[in-house]
């Protein structure tokens, strides 16, 4: 089981349905309403918060997005 995998399985039904709505924006590059910051000392990786929930994601040279991690906000979220 891969870690974005084993991060959805520890969220609650209505945090999985926001997470699914958030994933599907980014997706589409619909970036508009959501909560969407650049992490510091990284030109590459963005965080997305919504409430207690972050994603954060990588975007590549060739604008492709690669999901880091889905996790509820703590103290260590932030570090990799």
């Amino acid at each position: 089981m891969d870690k974005i995998a084993k991060a959805l399985k520890k969220l609650g039904t209505k945090e999985k349905e926001t997470v699914k709505a958030i994933l599907v924006k980014i997706n589409c590059r619909g970036f508009n309403g959501l909560d969407i910051k650049k992490l510091k000392g990284r030109q590459d990786i963005y965080r997305v918060r919504k409430g207690k929930i972050r994603i954060i994601y990588r975007l590549n040279t060739d604008n492709k997005i690669i999901i880091l991690t889905i996790e509820r906000r703590t103290d260590n979220t932030y570090n990799s």
